[in-house]
């Protein structure tokens, strides 16, 4: 299993990545280490036992990993939030078979890693101005290796994509009924977008390009970065809530109370305005 190490700085934090097979791992210790330096551990296990963390890291595991327990990871859902749960990453590991995740211990590199999907999903519960600061530095390594590669690497495909497959995969599972045919299926594709544009940009791509005629590419592809970074966490939310079956208009408060909480708190962050 060819490994490659390196490091950035986010927000005056060391953060170590490894990329494994051309995946890249990102230590889960050093962006906890952020939030409180003394006790990195916690925090993670912290974030972990959330019922949340756990449907997340389910979904990831299962879009990914084909030797993933389903049984083992049942349990934990069902245990997760009580006052008496609690899962480290090794247990997360040993029990469900997961792959997401990667306990090292040694002179380099230990700690906990975790895919780049699921640590930008940590580095936001950590804050999400940490998480703008985190795949902005990302980009700029991988544009730094791609300028060396010649392979094309950009912001955009990082934040809408990160969370497109779990987000289609949750709408495919709980929303599209398996007698539809294709044309159906991609007008429910649409609709969940469209609750996404709504929640974050008042207005559906269809509202958008007619209020923007002349301007080349849709909605998301005129989002500032800080849209973006929100996008990228809607998209695991609305997952969530529609695996909790809730109807479209609650998820639409929901996530648009969280898109208006999100983005105050980026923008009210004068730092923000220096990544632009």
């Amino acid at each position: 299993m060819p490994t490659k190490n390196t490091t950035i700085q986010v927000s005056g934090q060391e953060i170590a990545l490894m990329n494994i097979n051309d995946n890249d791992f990102i230590s889960l210790t050093d962006i906890a280490k952020h939030k409180n330096p003394e006790s990195a551990g916690q925090i993670i296990s912290n974030w972990l036992r959330t019922r949340f963390t756990i449907e997340f890291m389910g979904l990831w595991e299962q879009l990914h990993n084909p030797d993933f327990k389903l049984l083992e990871f049942d349990e934990f859902k069902n245990d997760a939030g009580s006052n008496s749960f609690v899962l480290s990453p090794k247990q997360w590991i040993e029990k469900t078979n997961a792959i997401g995740l990667i306990s090292k211990s040694g002179r380099y590199a230990s700690g906990t890693f975790a895919h780049k999907d699921i640590a930008f999903e940590f580095a936001s519960w950590i804050s999400p101005s940490f998480k703008l600061y985190l795949i902005k530095e990302f980009q700029r390594l991988k544009s730094e290796e791609s300028d060396r590669l010649k392979q094309s690497w950009n912001l955009q495909r990082t934040l809408v994509k990160v969370n497109y497959t779990i987000h289609t995969d949750a709408i495919k599972a709980h929303l599209i009924p398996k007698s539809l045919n294709s044309e159906q299926c991609s007008a429910i594709y649409a609709s969940e977008a469209d609750l996404l544009n709504m929640a974050l940009f008042g207005m559906t791509a269809k509202e958008w390009r007619h209020q923007n005629k002349g301007i080349m590419g849709n909605v998301r592809d005129n989002a500032s970065i800080e849209q973006l970074v929100i996008l990228s966490n809607l998209e695991s939310i609305n997952a969530m809530l529609i695996q909790q079956k809730l109807s479209a208009s609650d998820r639409l408060v929901q996530l648009n109370q969280i898109a208006i909480t999100q983005m105050r708190s980026l923008l009210n962050i004068t730092l923000v305005k220096k990544l632009k």
